[in-house]
């Protein structure tokens, strides 16, 4: 949504975009699920965040996970949730509705600022 705001990504992309980012974290939280829950002492509401995403978002998460149970993408959010369900069901609207809202401010912000003409769109003119 933000690059869409900011001109730099088309806005008819934007739904099939959002539809394979979910698709895909429904299928990764499946994935991790499965391996998983074979090992002992396997507990479905722990510790994934961090393994998931890789040793570059580490920090943010062992940082903020325990203060605001953080996630950095809302799909990333969504696979997990669905398989936690309850609590972490009744969070996602929030992991959905605050990314968007700053993405769109970012991408107005951005266009506000930049030199580029309204219309540019990821190299395109």
């Amino acid at each position: 949504m933000g690059l869409a705001a900011g001109g730099r990504f088309p806005a008819g992309q934007i739904l099939p975009y959002v539809i394979a980012q979910v698709a895909g974290a429904i299928v990764a939280a499946a994935l991790l699920y499965a391996i998983a829950s074979g090992a002992a002492g396997f507990d479905l509401a722990k510790g994934f965040a961090p393994l998931a995403i890789g040793l570059a978002l580490v920090m943010i998460h062992l940082v903020s996970i325990p203060v605001t149970n953080t996630s950095v993408n809302p799909a990333r959010s969504t696979g997990p949730a669905l398989f936690v369900g309850g609590w972490a069901l009744a969070q996602l609207w929030l992991f959905w509705v605050a990314p968007l809202i700053g993405g769109v401010l970012g991408g107005v912000i951005y266009r506000w600022f930049s030199d580029e003409p309204a219309g540019v769109v990821a190299g395109r003119k």
